[in-house]
């Protein structure tokens, strides 16, 4: 998902984005530690999304503060 259609998410809907980015990248993990992952960069992309996610959670966080 881009930050574009990220920011478009409301904050509910932006920490269910988070926690199902964190189940992914849970999950990869463990197909990786048992040799059955079949595609490496998915990893690298989900751990960037959950970044993306948080920072942008915390912006709006920082907004609605002001």
């Amino acid at each position: 998902m881009k930050a574009q259609e990220m920011r478009e998410l409301s904050p509910d809907e932006l920490t269910a984005q988070v926690g199902d980015l964190k189940r992914k990248l849970f999950n990869l993990r463990f197909q990786r530690a048992t040799g059955e992952m079949d595609n490496t960069a998915e990893l690298l992309k989900t751990r960037k999304d959950v970044a993306r996610a948080l920072t942008i959670a915390r912006e709006k966080l920082r907004e609605a503060g002001k």
